[in-house]
């Protein structure tokens, strides 16, 4: 298809949580429609109910049975499910789950023959979609399963003052202390390095590395996974060329601001870095899945089921995931041009990153 806006994707997520309320709200504003084609990938009768639940006035859906059928100036919808579907707000149900899944696997389908420019997840329930065909904790590791061939993914949260990658993400606790080795700490530096400079447009990405332990181990005294796991790994990725600096306490480097003197945080399990980044930004925050060749971004919340209905959600997070998706789909455009030409790159290099 001939045309010079984005398609993204957008899958509908759980149908009883807020999935629904922050991408109807978004698309509602039809500024979106001067930058995105969307195509929302889910069911029209569950969005009408929604759209009529919330009372969301000057939105029309254009229903099509596949992504060639899309309409370029209007909000489109392909039917993934069955008809028949029950919506039954802030309840955990099978069929919640079989229709995110439907939705999901209808998009990636179109993802795989590059009919999408990107995919925007609304939140699912990693539970009642599990199934044989989905077995995985999220969509990063199902992602990663389709599109991550000769690369791994890599969970990265995005807000205005920071971003947070981790080394482990969806394990239990008391995985991460045995998952964790340096080879993967290497992995995971690796990608984020290469994310930074593809994705965000960062000539010498900064990385600070975060300790396991309370103080960082305080050197062995509380435990020892930083002299023998972590700082290795350091020194490993500094010989690839990768900038990482490490490893520091997490509540000392996120409570004191020093951050902020970073591109990247690199945390080594989900709530380590997560705590302080919806800390600052619950309701702005993206989830992007670096590492891959296909674009996936999403919200950084969950389904909500405690307010699911109510008109209470923000679509701030939604929204900045639409937008986050272009960005990074422009920057990676800007990337594969100057890397193109040798010389470009390296006056640009030059100019500090400077594009003249």
């Amino acid at each position: 298809m001939e045309t010079d806006k984005m398609i993204i994707g957008i899958t509908h997520g759980d149908i009883n949580g807020i999935g629904y309320e922050v991408i109807l709200k978004t698309l509602s504003d039809n500024r979106m429609l001067e930058t995105f084609i969307p195509v929302i990938y889910g069911s029209p009768k569950v969005a009408a109910y929604h759209r009529k639940n919330l009372d969301i006035q000057g939105l029309n859906l254009n229903i099509v049975n596949s992504i060639e059928e899309i309409n370029t100036k209007r909000v489109n919808i392909i039917n993934c499910v069955d008809d028949e579907i029950k919506v039954e707000l802030g309840i955990s149900t099978e069929e919640a789950g079989k229709a995110a899944l439907a939705a999901l696997e209808r998009a990636t389908e179109d993802l795989k023959k590059g009919a999408l420019h990107a995919l925007v997840t609304a939140p699912i329930n990693k539970k009642n979609i599990q199934s044989a065909k989905f077995h995985f904790p999220g969509h990063t590791e199902y992602l990663e399963e389709k599109f991550g061939l000769d690369s791994k993914a890599l969970m990265m949260l995005i807000n205005d003052v920071m971003r947070v990658a981790v080394v482990t993400g969806h394990i239990s606790v008391r995985s991460v202390a045995t998952e964790l080795t340096d080879k993967l700490i290497v992995e995971k530096l690796t990608v984020l390095n290469a994310s930074l400079k593809k994705d965000f447009s960062i000539v010498r990405p900064r990385i600070a590395v975060l300790g396991l332990n309370p103080h960082a181990g305080d050197d062995g005294v509380i435990g020892n996974e930083e002299q023998e796991i972590i700082i290795p790994a350091i020194k490993q990725a500094e010989k690839l060329g990768i900038t990482c600096v490490g490893p520091y306490p997490a509540d000392g480097l996120f409570g004191s601001g020093n951050f902020c003197k970073f591109d990247a945080v690199l945390a080594m399990y989900h709530d380590q870095g997560l705590i302080p980044f919806k800390t600052v930004s619950m309701d702005s925050g993206v989830n992007f899945t670096a590492g891959l060749s296909i674009i996936r971004t999403s919200p950084d919340h969950g389904t909500a089921y405690d307010i699911a209905g109510h008109n209470l959600a923000s679509e701030e997070s939604f929204r900045q995931a639409m937008y986050m998706a272009y960005d990074i789909y422009q920057n990676r455009l800007k990337h594969k041009e100057i890397n193109a030409n040798p010389l470009k790159t390296e006056q640009r290099a030059e100019r500090g990153g400077r594009v003249e």
